[in-house]
């Protein structure tokens, strides 16, 4: 629960990670299942804690003071979504209150908005990164975004996670492990072999999948030290997020940049982008906005609930709440 789209009131979260460990990847069937069990509780859950927050006497005194709700529409995995928007529509009928759908995407942006002081100022360049998406948006205001560019293949975050498997630090959402290997490395003695892809492109696109090959055939051609390899894998992706973000800022005369989705939690795409993004302040969320977070959906449901910028962004698979 939010309050004026910048203020946490309650945030509960149930995870399926341990599961997903075991199968090594995200079954959709097994998600879905989970979040069904789940959803119910943890809904119950966050309104007793609205109620604590709020200081009212029960999650009835909470429900009066929702003016409306949040749901994601996608993009995502369908079951998944599906489990989500339907849940909505019941309780936007049972407590007659108004809906608003969101865009996953747009969501992430708003991970900058809670919590923050001073808040962002408009126009503003966003880079989301995250296991599903590397998109660059030109924000020129709250539902007016425009699509700068995006991946052809892999996403950032993908590209992380596979190499972790590659390299045998993980098997499951390895991407935050391959970090922390690449801080063991003293001595980035194979700097720049590896490929910047894109880097020079007069486009704001970008592609990791060839990344990733050439870190497959880096390692079966040469006895190298994983904290090695792995430091020289993210530093070269960090090198093409940093260097596009800040041409888009740069060419676009923006008063800010700002950077959402789960890889932007990493460490060195984040410091990297503050010291050279010069004088265009840099926005980054908290860390625990970073991942998936229903308080950033509300967020962007509070500052979007008068436009549809879920129609400028596209994405799929997607669901609508008038379906």
């Amino acid at each position: 629960m939010v309050e004026d789209g910048v203020k946490e009131i309650s945030t509960v979260v149930a995870s399926s990670a341990n599961l997903h460990e075991k199968t090594e990847g995200i079954v959709p069937e097994i998600a879905a299942r989970k979040q069904v069990e789940y959803i119910v509780p943890v809904i119950s859950e966050a309104l007793e804690k609205a109620a604590d927050a709020l200081v009212v006497r029960s999650q009835e005194n909470v429900i009066r003071n929702i003016d409306a709700l949040a749901v994601t529409v996608g993009p995502g995995l369908i079951g998944s979504l599906l489990v989500g928007v339907e849940a909505a529509k019941a309780l936007s009928v049972a407590w007659n209150k108004p809906l608003i759908p969101v865009n996953h995407l747009i969501g992430h942006i708003y991970g900058n908005w809670l919590e923050a002081e001073p808040l962002p100022e408009f126009p503003a360049v966003v880079l989301i990164a995250s296991g599903g998406h590397t998109d660059l948006v030109l924000m020129k205001d709250h539902g007016n975004y425009e699509y700068l560019g995006g991946t052809y293949d892999d996403a950032a975050g993908e590209s992380f996670d596979k190499t972790a498997r590659l390299l045998g630090i993980s098997r499951y959402l390895g991407g935050a492990a391959l970090s922390r290997k690449a801080a063991e490395c003293k001595d980035n003695f194979i700097a720049g072999r590896l490929p910047r892809p894109l880097l020079h492109e007069e486009n704001y696109d970008f592609s990791f999948s060839g990344l990733k090959t050439a870190v497959k055939r880096l390692i079966e051609d040469e006895d190298l030290p994983v904290e090695v390899v792995a430091c020289e894998f993210e530093a070269a992706v960090v090198d093409v997020l940093v260097e596009k973000t800040i041409r888009a800022a740069r060419e676009k005369h923006v008063r800010c940049i700002l950077l959402a989705g789960g890889v932007s939690a990493n460490t060195q795409l984040r410091s990297r982008l503050k010291l050279e993004a010069g004088n265009i302040p840099v926005f980054v969320p908290p860390l625990r906005f970073t991942g998936d977070s229903a308080s950033y959906i509300a967020s962007a449901a509070y500052f979007n609930q008068v436009y549809k910028p879920w129609d400028q962004i596209q994405a799929n698979p997607s669901l609508g709440v008038m379906d």
